[in-house]
């Protein structure tokens, strides 16, 4: 049995109506807006917006989409009716890289570490904002001091891009529909430990892929778990317990919302 816990890292949906729910974007801008104004002429009040995480990486327009995402946020919130409490931003292994990123001064081994990172998405995410990849790589030969006035002159370019700052201390672990109701839902990045409760999940969530393959039942106390990052890509995958909406974008693939009712069922699916 899951123990839902009370923490901000997982957030309650509470009982919307419907739940949008955006898989990987990995920097696909075009494909972004075009979901976003799919969306805006179908949300409504006491719906839920669930983006799964992976905004940035592989594609050239990290920091515009993340641009894209704060506006569309306030034209969302425009509307009568819409909450903050309505739009929610799961991490994603991507972003979970970013924040390793600005740490990487107290890894043992950076140059490996940034290596690994810069050959999994991140290298075009830096180019997004300006930053290049080699002078990482230099900074890490050059010593601990280079590395971490560079790591400062990353903090500097994301402080002249307004709101990507807050934007990241936003992201939250998991979310989850009201566990009270008839057909409780949990929304998660890319992976999950089916043997292990939510709040002892750690990287799983990020990088238990595989793992997310093998549950054959429910994760209870929820009826079904979502995904939005399939590291393999293999497209679409909905059955009775799991649900794996990522259709590769960013690998050739599109970017597809599904709404979900709060029954489980397939709604809606916006394709760009």
């Amino acid at each position: 049995m899951c123990r839902v816990i009370k923490d901000n890292q997982f957030v309650n949906l509470e009982k919307p109506d419907r739940i949008w729910a955006i898989p990987a974007i990995h920097g696909n801008i075009e494909k972004l807006t075009t979901i976003h104004d799919n969306i805006f002429e179908h949300i409504a009040p006491k719906d839920r917006l669930v983006y799964l995480g992976n905004y940035t990486g592989y594609g050239e327009h990290s920091a515009e989409c993340v641009d894209e995402i704060l506006t569309f946020r306030r034209l969302v919130l425009s509307q009568p009716g819409m909450l903050c409490s309505d739009i929610i931003y799961l991490r994603g292994c991507q972003e979970e890289m970013w924040k390793k990123l600005l740490q990487l001064h107290f890894a043992p081994d950076p140059m490996n570490v940034l290596l690994w990172m810069l050959g999994n998405g991140l290298s075009n995410t830096l180019y997004s904002y300006g930053v290049s990849p080699h002078d990482g790589i230099e900074a890490c030969r050059s010593g601990s001091i280079f590395l971490t006035k560079w790591i400062a002159s990353i903090q500097n370019v994301i402080r002249k891009h307004p709101g990507h700052d807050i934007f990241s201390t936003q992201l939250v672990r998991a979310s989850y529909t009201a566990t009270d109701q008839n057909y409780p839902m949990l929304f998660v990045h890319a992976g999950l430990n089916g043997e292990k409760p939510l709040e002892e999940q750690g990287d799983h969530l990020w990088w238990a892929g595989e793992q997310f393959k093998q549950i054959k039942n429910t994760y209870e106390p929820f009826q079904k778990v979502i995904r939005g990052y399939d590291p393999e890509h293999n497209g679409i995958d909905i059955n009775c317990v799991t649900a794996t909406i990522d259709d590769g974008c960013g690998f050739g693939g599109n970017l597809i919302c599904t709404a979900f009712s709060a029954d489980g069922e397939t709604l809606d699916i916006l394709e760009a």
